[in-house]
């Protein structure tokens, strides 16, 4: 068993780190404070190859492991959370559902401009009563001839009106509840479609979310991604990766608090000593550090098992649970250790800690995860 990261592994997390922290970091807090969506970093990003990392170099991706895909979420958020989201979510409910159940002809339409940059994916299910049961969506798709006329409103969307295709899920019939539920592609300009609210957040303010209203918006069947009913499960299907992403996102999070944290501790002086000296910090910082190395053995094995084809459901829930319980923990610790400069915008530990809270709530509850977990558990899983 090995406990390190492959040569080329080490060498991508480099790659990833020196670009995320010069290209990306330094425009965390303004993006922030500005609610500014960062479209100059996402065409970075895409020059780069790291908005298709995944992605099978027949679709213009990278063609690398789901670990170093990983590793690029983890140092993205370190440098900036709501870039991290972005990326996350293009990637892996953006992308993955029209690579792994679309048709060749939607394939080759979109995955290779997605993979490029060129396009960022978004995912639409959440609903006003749709949240954890998102079996109770109740936007509506109604065959007419050869289309689907879409009406109903999404609500949470990452990306929202700055994505070109949205993967959305309605149903053909509200009574057949999971089983009436479909899944359709929906480009940005079609008519009838349009982004509605934008929500003012607590964090992440940079991954602008918003509404989708959908008034008689017609798509044609080709559009349909898989087949009727079949939407539930498309959407089931991509739960598992996408929370190994959230558990590197929190990951990032937390590393980033600990780092702010620690250079915090060893540079303040009070009673003429840096305050690193007092077993009172020190201790909440070794916890910091044992939390985030535990963590990241979660996520990486969560991330390990999903390309080596192994069972990783129960995996990917601890994962995203215990990192991104960490991240608001190691978070709220660094406002703590900073004292009265950890409330301040001064510091960015006010924004990670903004940042942590959603992760704990979105891509499934923690709730949910424990629930998830629980299953697992009940099965001799």
């Amino acid at each position: 068993m090995e406990f390190k990261l492959s040569g080329q592994h080490q060498m991508m997390q480099k790659l990833f780190r020196e670009f995320c922290q010069k290209e990306i970091a330094p425009y965390a807090a303004e993006n922030d404070v500005k609610a500014v969506f960062p479209t100059e970093i996402i065409r970075k990003l895409g020059a780069q190859g790291f908005m298709g990392i995944p992605i099978p170099a027949e679709y213009g991706g990278a063609g690398a492991d789901f670990l170093t895909y990983i590793l690029c979420v983890e140092e993205v958020s370190r440098a900036c959370a709501s870039t991290g989201v972005i990326l996350a979510v293009h990637t892996s409910v953006g992308t993955f559902p029209i690579l792994n159940f679309g048709t060749a002809e939607q394939k080759q339409k979109y995955v290779p401009k997605l993979a490029a940059g060129e396009y960022v994916g978004a995912f639409a299910l959440t609903e006003p009563d749709a949240g954890s049961d998102a079996s109770a969506l109740r936007t509506l798709a109604k065959k007419d001839g050869d289309d689907y006329v879409l009406n109903g409103t999404k609500i949470f969307i990452s990306n929202g009106g700055h994505a070109q295709v949205y993967t959305v899920f309605a149903t053909v019939d509200r009574a057949l509840g999971a089983k009436g539920i479909t899944a359709f592609l929906v480009e940005k300009d079609t008519p009838g479609f349009r982004v509605g609210a934008i929500e003012k957040k607590m964090g992440l303010n940079a991954d602008v979310t918003t509404e989708l209203i959908f008034e008689d918006c017609r798509i044609p069947a080709s559009q349909r991604l898989g087949k009727e009913g079949e939407g539930f499960k498309i959407a089931m299907s991509l739960l598992d990766g996408g929370r190994i992403g959230i558990g590197a996102q929190g990951l990032g999070i937390a590393q980033a608090a600990f780092d702010e944290a620690l250079k915090y501790a060893q540079s303040r002086e009070q009673f003429n000593q840096p305050i690193f000296n007092f077993q009172a910090i020190a201790f909440k910082l070794a916890e910091m550090a044992t939390q985030i190395a535990a963590a990241r053995l979660l996520v990486y094995q969560a991330a390990f098992r999903k390309e080596n084809g192994l069972p990783n459901g129960k995996q990917a829930s601890m994962a995203k649970m215990f990192a991104t319980d960490t991240a608001m923990a190691a978070a709220t610790e660094a406002v703590q250790i900073l004292g009265g400069y950890g409330y301040s915008r001064e510091y960015p530990v006010e924004r990670l800690m903004r940042d942590a809270k959603i992760t704990q709530i979105y891509e499934g509850t923690n709730q949910i995860q424990r629930l998830v977990i629980a299953k697992a558990l009940e099965k001799g899983l």
